[in-house]
């Protein structure tokens, strides 16, 4: 774990970031808040690329609570069959979409406690929802970013919750909304688990990871 950077380095990072990309998009596919909740649900344990290849299909016919209600667990598991954990997720999928449609009128709420409260939708999931969709900069702390926050130094923690609460005491305001896409395509593509491409790296002068590749 590096230490923290410091508030003036911690800018810069982000302002290369935001000049090599000013709007960073999420890469789970999806067509409303609904579609988009149950696109980060499936993709626990599974990858963005294999998510929307099952979801295409599937949110074509059920982009509803009430639609996806209609198809049923069955019909749902015929197009995620190809995920991770694919009944698990179906029946977390089915209880999800009766909450929202018995209780919230088929809306997907804004609030991080009734987000967290579906089944199948833990923290990052929730504030994934609430920065994409609600545009509250909220951060969803995954492997990538958990791993670009503590060997970079910008936001280390020795769990998720820390790493959280760093990124959003860290980062300048200015940045908080895109933060957490910064991070995580940043960890995807070049700041890689095992081998970081430290050569195309655009914060290369300014991290403090030891173990540089050439």
């Amino acid at each position: 774990m590096a230490k923290q950077l410091g508030y003036h380095t911690i800018h810069e990072i982000f302002s290369r970031f935001q000049a090599q990309e000013a709007e960073p998009k999420g890469e789970l596919e999806h067509v409303n808040a609904f579609t988009l909740v149950v696109a980060v649900a499936l993709s626990a344990q599974a990858t963005d690329v294999g998510v929307n290849k099952a979801t295409r299909a599937l949110f074509q016919i059920a982009d509803t609570p009430d639609k996806m209600l209609a198809l049923g667990e069955e019909g749902l598991i015929e197009h995620i069959k190809t995920i991770g954990l694919y009944r698990q997720k179906a029946k977390n999928v089915i209880k999800l979409s009766r909450i929202l449609s018995e209780q919230y009128l088929g809306q997907v709420p804004s609030s991080r406690a009734a987000l967290e409260a579906l089944p199948g939708v833990g923290r990052k999931t929730a504030n994934v929802v609430l920065n994409m969709w609600f545009k509250h900069p909220a951060q969803a702390v995954d492997t990538h970013i958990f791993r670009v926050g503590n060997r970079t130094g910008i936001a280390p923690g020795k769990d998720v919750v820390a790493v959280e609460r760093a990124i959003e005491d860290n980062i300048p305001v200015e940045f908080q909304q895109h933060a957490h896409h910064w991070l995580i395509l940043h960890g995807r593509y070049t700041c890689k688990a095992r081998k970081p491409l430290c050569n195309a790296c655009i914060i290369r002068n300014l991290c403090p990871f030891e173990e540089k590749t050439p």
